[in-house]
Formats: structure tokens, C-alpha cells, sequence
């Protein structure tokens, strides 16, 4: 991908959540917040995505205030809007009434000079979900492991 640059990531979703579906969401922003963020200066762990009157919101992201600013700098954690299609809105919305499924934040990134947020439809996973998750990864690693030592 032409212009791509990872910003933010949200490890604990992937480690936590099945993520069934991914979309793509620009974020609306005011010019300090721009800056500070493509500066790396944001974080998403603690962050939630919620829908209100068909409208899509994330919900305490966290940007550092851009340091050259004044005035203009923002709320830290101020509720930010996202930017999907209707269709993309209304499927989401659809998906979380049902129980268990709920949206989250993934990425932060940069693409073609725009930042772009990538969120996912994800579904909680139980504790022997995530223990076959770490044996899977710890298999993988000791044969990695092996096949090294072999050459």
C-alpha cells in the first residue's frame, strides 16, 4: 500500500476479540489534533466505538495536545466522530444488537495524506479461547525455534 503509515494500534482487541469484519473509517479532526497525530502522539487502548442517533463516535481516544499550539489545542479525550458510509453505519448498528458483538478501534494510520482509522465488528472471546490462542502462537514459536537451530 502507497502512503501507508501506521500510527496507533490496538494489540489487546486482537488478543481479547474475534474480529469478524474490518471497515474503514476516516476521523474528524481539528487542525492541532492533525498535527499532534501524525506526530504519533495518540493512543486507542482505552478507547470504545459507540452509535448515537445513527451517527458513529469513538469514545476516549486519547491525543497529546500538539505543543506549538495555543488556544486552538483541543480536549484530550473529547469524542471525536467517525466517518462511514450509511450502509457500512446501518450494518454495524445491526450487528451490535445482537448479543456479544460490539465495535473496536484497531489501527490508526495514515493513507494518501488523510488519517484513517480502521475499526473492527468483533465478538468477545472466552478465557479457553484466548488459552488456544497463546498454545497456538507457543507452537508456532518452538517450531520456528527448531527449524533455526536445523539449519
Amino acid at each position: 500500500m502507497s502512503g501507508y503509515k501506521l500510527l496507533a494500534q490496538n494489540k489487546k482487541a486482537y488478543h481479547d476479540y474475534f474480529i469478524e469484519k474490518n471497515y474503514e473509517a476516516g476521523i474528524e479532526l481539528v487542525g492541532t489534533e492533525v498535527k499532534s497525530i501524525r506526530m504519533g502522539k495518540t493512543s486507542i487502548k482505552e478507547s470504545y466505538i459507540k452509535i448515537i442517533n445513527g451517527e458513529v463516535f469513538i469514545v476516549g481516544m486519547h491525543i497529546t495536545p500538539y505543543e506549538k499550539g495555543n488556544i486552538f489545542n483541543k480536549d484530550p479525550l473529547r469524542t471525536r466522530k467517525l466517518l462511514l458510509h450509511r450502509r457500512e453505519i446501518n450494518a454495524l448498528a445491526g450487528a451490535i444488537a445482537v448479543d456479544g458483538y460490539t465495535i473496536m478501534p484497531l489501527k490508526v494510520y495514515l493513507k494518501d495524506g488523510l488519517i484513517k482509522m480502521e475499526i473492527g465488528l468483533a465478538k468477545g472471546k472466552k478465557l479457553y479461547d484466548k488459552r488456544e490462542d497463546l498454545k497456538k502462537k507457543e507452537i508456532g514459536r518452538m517450531a520456528e525455534r527448531n527449524f533455526k537451530v536445523r539449519i
